[in-house]
């Protein structure tokens, strides 16, 4: 309920919490629960993704879930997962990524290599058969896979399939991390990959061998494949050196410094040119002062 006391759900279910939370309990003991529809609408993040918004009901029991759940599984992820964890997040990953640049360039005496991956429809190709067997090897308790499934199978990219995650859900958050684990423990264990970052359906690879990151390649496409179903995105895998500059997570990284990625500065200035407030040129500026962007700290300045 916290800051959306004024949404129109969120009031009507307010209206009569004790009444519904007991509903929900009972239905839950019962085991006859079931998961109610979504709300579909779009955003541009930057770019038009498809959100599923979930009933107050079910969001709150995803939250009840995803408290229990979280850090039970967190500890199992590995150090080198960014996305949608406690202590990680976007500006870790991209942080981590500069110091293995330093690492394996040898502080830039050697030339470092990139391998630079992207998984195709992440959300909408995560399978549930292979979810809800990955979530039965760590989960003991019947009840709580039972309920796992229903929130699991309460959407799908279409009617006919058993595929696809709601982007809207807080348990989506959780099911991602658990499910690319696998990945994560397959490069680190299997592959033996020392300078490794994920974040969501985005992953690099660092090495100073060319070749290593060329003979890599077919054998996580081949994971992928056969144990998760997933895909890497045909145009968005290359290896390249960092200092031609390798776009990660809205960033250009080179040796010395990082800049801004042209369509991430581009789309900063439409929607400063459209609606600028105090709030939103503080939070560009949060941005900006990730990456070297002096120049362009100063064109906002100025033209404010």
């Amino acid at each position: 309920m916290r800051g959306k006391r004024k949404r129109p759900d969120v009031a009507e279910f307010s209206l009569h919490l004790t009444d519904n939370i007991l509903s929900l309990h009972q239905e839950l003991v019962d085991k006859v629960y079931k998961h109610g529809p979504y709300s579909a609408f779009k955003i541009n993040d930057p770019k038009p993704r498809d959100i599923h918004k979930a009933t107050v009901r079910d969001r709150l029991l995803h939250h009840a879930l995803y408290r229990i759940l979280y850090p039970y599984f967190d500890r199992m992820f590995t150090s080198d997962s960014y996305s949608c964890r406690k202590g990680k997040g976007m500006h870790k990953a991209i942080n981590r990524f500069r110091k293995y640049g330093r690492k394996v360039s040898r502080n830039n005496t050697r030339t470092a290599w990139i391998l630079k991956g992207d998984i195709r429809k992440f959300f909408a190709n995560i399978d549930h058969i292979i979810l809800k067997a990955i979530l039965g090897k760590y989960v003991d308790d019947k009840d709580v896979i039972w309920l796992l499934g229903k929130i699991i199978d309460s959407f799908a990219t279409n009617n006919a399939s058993e595929v696809g995650l709601p982007l809207g859900n807080l348990t989506s958050q959780l099911f991602i991390n658990i499910y690319m684990n696998e990945f994560d423990q397959f490069v680190k264990h299997k592959l033996k990959v020392k300078y490794y970052i994920r974040y969501a359906d985005d992953f690099v690879i660092l090495s100073e061998n060319k070749a290593y990151l060329n003979d890599q390649t077919p054998k996580i496409s081949k994971f992928l494949r056969r144990r998760l179903e997933l895909s890497l995105h045909p145009d968005k895998v290359s290896i390249r050196t960092l200092t031609s500059g390798v776009d990660f997570l809205g960033w250009v990284h080179f040796s010395h410094h990082r800049v801004l990625r042209t369509a991430t500065k581009r789309r900063m200035f439409n929607k400063l040119k459209r609606k600028s407030t105090e709030e939103s040129v503080a939070s560009y500026f949060g941005l900006l002062k990730h990456g070297n962007t002096y120049k362009l700290t100063r064109t906002i300045l100025y033209s404010e």
